[in-house]
């Protein structure tokens, strides 16, 4: 966010950002409920699951649960930044994750390597290593049937590394494959997200414009109309805020109210239906 529009403002942050600093995220009793299953799993391990629709928040999910987990004694954590790579890639991005300098040509050594580090941490802790992935969805079924096995000892009597995938709809559906229902049935926790009310949507609204430092910004009226127009979506209702908090700046008004919020988006000539409402606007009309 540029000076003038924080000195215009009054602002900290971009409130509709998405970098916002994970301690001002809104968390509703559904991520803390998930965050506090979580502490339980990294004591004896295995897999959760994050899955939702896009834009509903599984990415700030799973930042939350991050910086959760860093508050606990003895975690270490991890996050695959990319998920779609080869099986060697795979291994050497494990490698750089818990400081191991891994051959990817000597899979068998990586695999040893990495078991006996996790093994190590269990046997001192008593807490698992834990391993992030957002977009799991991209991640090859042969590289999740790898990571299942990489991820339990004792014939399978002892969970050593807890994981954590974050996907859309499409992860779910790879579930259902023959050659990875060995993973679906070990998922032990899960948040499934979806399209939110209006009431949280306005609860996340007045949160991160107070976070910000301007709960004042946009007026109680436009803020239920972009509740109620954003189709239970956050990352719309975000878009919705960027392009009212530009258009403000622009003209160097100091509040976003009903004139601005419909002279915004008065392109839009006619209603629409919920299904033909593209995610980056918002309807002419206010409540």
């Amino acid at each position: 966010m540029s000076q003038r529009i924080a000195a215009l403002f009054g602002l900290t942050w971009n409130p509709f950002s998405a970098d916002v600093p994970v301690e001002a995220l809104w968390r509703n009793a559904k991520l803390e409920d998930f965050c506090w299953r979580m502490e339980e799993l990294v004591r004896g391990g295995g897999f959760a699951l994050i899955t939702g629709p896009p834009g509903t928040g599984k990415s700030v999910a799973l930042r939350l649960l991050a910086h959760h987990l860093q508050t606990l004694p003895d975690i270490t954590a991890g996050a695959l930044t990319r998920p779609q790579s080869s099986m060697a890639d795979f291994y050497r991005e494990l490698g750089s994750l818990f400081g191991l300098q891994l051959r990817p040509h000597n899979r068998w050594a990586g695999f040893k390597t990495l078991r006996d580090l996790w093994l190590t941490h269990v046997e001192a802790t008593r807490v698992r290593p834990v391993l992030l992935v957002d977009e799991a969805q991209e991640m090859h079924p042969a590289t999740l049937a790898e990571l299942r096995i990489l991820a339990s000892a004792d014939f399978d009597a002892r969970s050593i590394l807890t994981v954590v995938l974050c996907g859309d709809g499409r992860l779910t559906d790879q579930f259902r494959r023959e050659e990875l229902l060995p993973i679906a049935t070990r998922i032990r926790v899960r948040l499934t997200l979806e399209p939110l009310t209006p009431k949280e949507l306005l609860d996340w609204l007045r949160h991160t414009l107070a976070q910000a430092g301007g709960p004042h910004l946009i007026t109680p009226e436009v803020m239920t109309a972009m509740s109620e127009h954003a189709l239970g979506n956050l990352r719309v209702l975000a878009n919705i805020g960027h392009e009212l908090l530009a258009t403000a700046a622009r003209r160097e008004l100091a509040q976003i109210d009903q004139k601005l919020y419909l002279e915004t988006f008065a392109s839009q000539s006619r209603p629409r239906t919920r299904s033909q409402a593209t995610p980056a606007t918002a309807p002419r009309s206010m409540p």
